[in-house]
């Protein structure tokens, strides 16, 4: 069996949901190594080396793979900082490793404005109307308040505000779930507008979807859709998060979508595809430079926002169910050879728990917190306990002293396999169940069959209203 070095750069529980896919290989011994924001219990067990650089910098990582490069045959990334601080870029120029992940320059996630800018190029029929506020272009508060509310006329307040810098899904304002009222929908956008360019975009109504594709430069393998769950709390309330969990169905699409529905994220993510590339092919999008969010409308799919890699928590729904080994996908994106990728028709549904300060759970209504949990170790199930069907992958946690504990963001996902999405639920529950301590706290509802139900059945009321 052949021996290869894989360098992963790492954060979170999609950073060792690739270190887990790798491990499985059944076509290579891996020597994993592994550049990490803290000490992950699962990637310090998995790492033959590893070595925490907490923001990440591009140069140190450059320094770590430098010292290792007669070892490492490629290497990945999961985080979207480095990507956009140009990792690729200088970790290929220092060290000759090839680098799963888009150059810079195809970091395209790195401003809300330009990629709304690209959409009017490639695909204008895809973006809301938008509008971009930018600090430099007023003297005073009044001044942009004027435009503001005058935009917001046009909209009938049904706006949307979002801040040009990436915020992990957390920056997003959306009227009639975040706000209420012009004065609540200013705060929002002042907040955002100290730091940056604002974009104030039209409210659409529609079920979201996430699409992800592997690409190797030159050719674009689709993966099955999957369903992010953003807000906080049961019932879709409170802030946007990172993501509190995910679903896949059993083949590509999702229970409310048509099969022309996915032809056409397919089409338009070619369009965009096409648009980038020009002619031929065009290896510094190698990766998954789409990883698009979809919503839905009466009037077919537009896109919310693209990212330049691999979904969090989406792609710990997909890489469990991969048939193809994921080191022979890796090593056809680096030469270029990628044709085709296949998922196993099954279900997934991953969950998150997260502590008791992340998206004010502590203060908020569903708070139903022991207090003196909080802070102390948690102990995560051993794998083997669970079965073949589960995957613990710890998030924002670290291992000291022998011990795990939480940090401060989305602390651990658990996902579950099989044959529907409610045996998945189920068993995802049952891992969640399973994890003690630290005051840990979770959505309920992910995939559960009443949600699927409400989003099928507000599609379908869409589709009535179109006809």
């Amino acid at each position: 069996m052949e021996r290869i070095g894989i360098l992963v750069i790492s954060y979170g529980a999609r950073g060792a949901a690739m270190i887990d896919a790798f491990s499985r290989s059944q076509n290579y011994q891996t020597d994993i190594y592994v550049v990490d924001r803290q000490r992950n219990p699962f990637n310090v067990k998995l790492a033959i080396e590893h070595t925490t650089i907490p923001d990440l910098n591009v140069n140190l990582i450059s320094r770590f793979a430098s010292r290792r490069r007669n070892k490492i045959d490629l290497g990945i990334v999961g985080p979207e900082k480095p990507i956009i601080d140009g990792v690729r870029d200088v970790l290929e120029k220092e060290t000759g490793i090839p680098i799963i992940c888009p150059t810079k320059r195809y970091a395209i996630e790195a401003s809300k404005v330009a990629q709304r800018r690209l959409l009017q190029k490639a695909a204008p029929d895809m973006n809301p109307r938008f509008t971009v506020f930018s600090p430099e272009k007023y003297k005073n508060i009044n001044a942009v308040k004027k435009d503001l509310y005058n935009w917001l006329d046009e909209l009938q307040n049904r706006a949307v505000i979002k801040p040009d810098r990436p915020a992990s899904g957390k920056g997003v304002g959306v009227w009639g779930d975040h706000f209420d009222s012009r004065r609540e929908l200013l705060d929002h956008f002042l907040a955002d507008f100290q730091h940056g360019k604002v974009i104030v975009e039209e409210k659409m109504e529609g079920e979201e979807s996430s699409f992800q594709a592997f690409c190797d430069g030159k050719t674009l393998c689709p993966l099955p859709d999957t369903r992010d769950y953003k807000r906080a709390f049961d019932g879709d309330k409170g802030p946007n998060t990172g993501g509190m969990g995910s679903y896949k169905n059993t083949g590509d699409l999702l229970p409310f979508m048509h099969s022309h529905d996915h032809a056409k994220e397919v089409e338009i993510i070619d369009r965009i595809f096409n648009h980038l590339k020009k002619s031929g092919s065009r290896s510094e999008l190698r990766g998954i430079p789409f990883y698009t969010a979809f919503i839905h409308t009466a009037d077919g799919p537009k896109i919310l926002e693209n990212n330049s890699r691999p979904g969090d928590p989406e792609i710990m729904n997909i890489l469990p169910l991969l048939k193809d080994d994921f080191v022979d996908v890796c090593y056809k994106m680096a030469e270029g050879n990628l044709t085709k990728i296949e998922v196993e028709r099954r279900s997934s549904v991953v969950i998150y728990k997260a502590p008791p300060s992340y998206a004010g759970y502590a203060n908020s209504f569903q708070s139903r917190i022991v207090t003196e949990e909080i802070g102390k170790p948690v102990k995560l199930p051993a794998a083997k306990k669970l079965g073949s069907n589960l995957r613990v992958y710890p998030a924002s946690m670290e291992l000291r002293d022998g011990q795990t504990y939480a940090l401060s963001s989305r602390a651990v996902a658990v996902v579950g396999l099989a044959e529907t999405i409610e045996a998945a639920r189920q068993l995802s529950l049952e891992g969640i169940q399973a994890i003690i301590g630290g005051a840990l706290w979770n959505r309920n509802d992910i995939a559960s069959p009443e949600h699927i139900q409400k989003s099928t059945e507000h599609m379908r009321d869409l589709r009535r209203t179109a006809t």
